[in-house]
């Protein structure tokens, strides 16, 4: 929105519903300033639908806000729209698997970085600008991150009022997202949960997590295989319950069977021997979370081309998985296990069957019992 000498009238859409006052003012006017806002607010200068109200002041869809002229700061100015070349705006728009009011779902390709970082120039965040055709249409922004060579679905939230609605789901661990994995050699449990907390490796520079039983944070991932070659390779389905950096990969390389191209936390036994793509084989197959469109959001990304020439060359068939989320119920019971619960079962109902034991040396209620006593 444009500087202005006057008295500015503005509506508070849906999208803003519950926002705090100063949080729309960095939403709408970001060249404001807080200090400028708050002044404002302590002097009776920004009212809603007449009152006066605090920075902190949650508003409602539908109030009308009095701003008053100037405020604007040279440092705060907008940040501008980043010219993209055709061949950015064609690789951005190719990643595109569905598009709803309130997100942009992606098909990130393995290699892309997220966000940007030291010498990462080529990046999602970088590529969002091609989705912003109006002049006053509103930047999409990321919501949650995939590592750089993971590929998947990657959620863009297209204004900001979805953008906190899925990042709360994405905290509140509501969304369910649910991983294809090649491994190396076979698990020996078919399904199960890797409970393993993990830290930052010292040494790595923040760059390498491990897992760290004492002052690591807890990390949980359920896993179950698909498919099996020989004991070479196994097929995973992968659903993190927590959201720590490089989880899957340090789980699946703590349980023995790294990710087939993980060499960070594999080393050289991350790799197959053949023909065998050396490239990571993890993939974000699906997302299912909460929409504020209403009703839930459920997108399957494709296979990367090198992911889905191994699962045929190990004899996979695509179709096994339909990345349908792993229920909450403990895993089946050991022979072993069943066989002690059904020994307690037995010993419990004999016992019901006998009714309650007499006392030690009583009568039955039938007065005091006659012994034979010493002379």
């Amino acid at each position: 929105m444009k500087t202005s000498d006057e008295v500015r009238q503005f509506t508070v859409e849906a999208d803003d519903d519950g926002i705090r006052v100063d949080r729309w003012f960095k939403r709408h006017l970001p060249q404001v300033g807080f200090g400028t806002v708050s002044k404002w607010a302590r002097t009776g200068q920004v009212r809603v639908d007449g009152k006066r109200v605090k920075p902190d002041d949650r508003l409602a869809q539908g109030q009308q806000i009095r701003v008053p002229p100037g405020g604007d700061a040279a440092h705060k100015k907008p940040k501008a729209k980043r010219e993209l070349s055709q061949a950015e705006i064609e690789q951005a728009h190719d990643m595109v698997i569905k598009k709803t009011k309130s997100a942009i779902a992606l098909n990130k390709p393995a290699g892309l970085a997220t966000q940007g970082g030291t010498n990462t120039f080529n990046h999602v965040d970088g590529l969002l600008d091609a989705f912003v055709e109006g002049e006053d249409d509103v930047r999409p922004r990321l919501v949650h991150r995939l590592d750089k060579d993971t590929s998947g679905v990657l959620l863009v939230a297209r204004t900001p009022g979805s953008a906190a609605f899925f990042s709360k789901r994405f905290s509140g661990r509501s969304a369910k997202k649910i991983y294809w994995a090649l491994v190396v050699g076979v698990p020996d449990i078919k399904q199960g949960v890797i409970e393993a907390p993990l830290a930052k490796q010292p040494g790595s520079g923040g760059e390498k997590m491990h897992v760290d039983h004492e002052g690591g944070a807890p990390a949980k991932t359920k896993y179950r295989v698909v498919e099996t070659a020989a004991k070479t390779a196994a097929w995973l389905e992968l659903q993190p319950m927590t959201g720590r950096t490089h989880q899957l990969r340090v789980h699946c390389a703590a349980m023995g069977h790294p990710i087939v191209g993980d060499g960070k936390y594999g080393g050289r036994d991350a790799f197959l021997t053949g023909s065998i793509s050396r490239k990571m084989h993890l993939h974000a197959r699906r997302l299912i979370i909460d929409s504020p469109d209403g009703g839930k959001l459920d997108v399957i990304a494709d296979l990367p081309e090198h992911f889905a020439a191994s699962l045929e060359q190990l004899g996979f068939d695509e179709n096994a998985s339909d990345a349908t989320p792993m229920r909450d119920d403990p895993p089946p019971k050991s022979r072993e296990e069943k066989k002690q619960q059904a020994r307690q079962h037995a010993k419990n109902y004999r016992k019901a069957q006998r009714g309650p034991r007499r006392a030690r040396g009583g009568t039955g209620g039938k007065g005091p019992a006659k012994g034979k006593g010493k002379r």
